[in-house]
């Protein structure tokens, strides 16, 4: 407790990550109660790099390297969008697969949120374009000046989306566990 009775804010620091086989975006924020900061934000390019295999290990290294330079607490992810490509999908899959892992690696706990969630919470609006979600942003995080690729937004949206979101894990835009499950799926297990 501090002198003045109140207890001593908690600092957090978040990593989100939009997944991508080409582009990986990332994004860094530090919170400290209800207030958000940004850190760090960028892409990680892939396309350089001849073979998946190749860069899902880039990827891993690189995941790797920003969470033994921020330590964040927790790390989000943007869940892939179904296309109608299966081996585009399947590639991304890989990708965000290899992210989650270089965080579980570091016993780092995951949370996974739909794009329509994640532009929602930013925005206020699901439908909401990847411009509209980087002008939201440079106003909440006071960015001077946008990146080229808004990839690096798209994850720093991820990172806001699960502070909002007081990092309950989502899944198809509920809050996941036994509980909710349970009350969503009566009758589905029977004693």
């Amino acid at each position: 407790m501090s002198k003045e009775g109140k207890k001593p804010t908690k600092e957090k620091i978040i990593l989100g990550i939009d997944p991508g086989t080409n582009i990986m975006g990332y994004g860094l924020i530090l919170v400290e109660g209800n207030k958000y900061s940004l850190l760090q934000f960028g892409v990680i390019h892939l396309k350089k790099y001849s073979g998946h295999e190749l860069k899902l290990k880039k990827i891993f290294e690189r995941i790797t390297g920003l969470i033994d330079e921020f330590h964040p607490d927790a790390v989000a992810l943007e869940a892939p969008f179904y296309g109608e490509n299966v081996q585009s999908m399947l590639k991304l899959g890989r990708a965000q697969g290899v992210a989650m892992a270089a965080a579980l690696a570091r016993e780092i706990p995951i949370a996974e949120y739909s794009p329509k969630k994640v532009k929602q919470s930013v925005t206020g609006n699901g439908n909401a374009s990847k411009e509209q979600v980087a002008q939201m942003l440079k106003t909440l995080l006071h960015i001077k000046e946008l990146p080229k690729l808004l990839d690096a937004t798209d994850a720093l949206a991820v990172a806001i989306c699960h502070h909002f979101h007081d990092g309950r894990l989502q899944t198809r835009g509920r809050t996941a566990g036994w509980k909710s499950f349970l009350e969503e799926n009566p009758g589905r297990l029977k004693g």
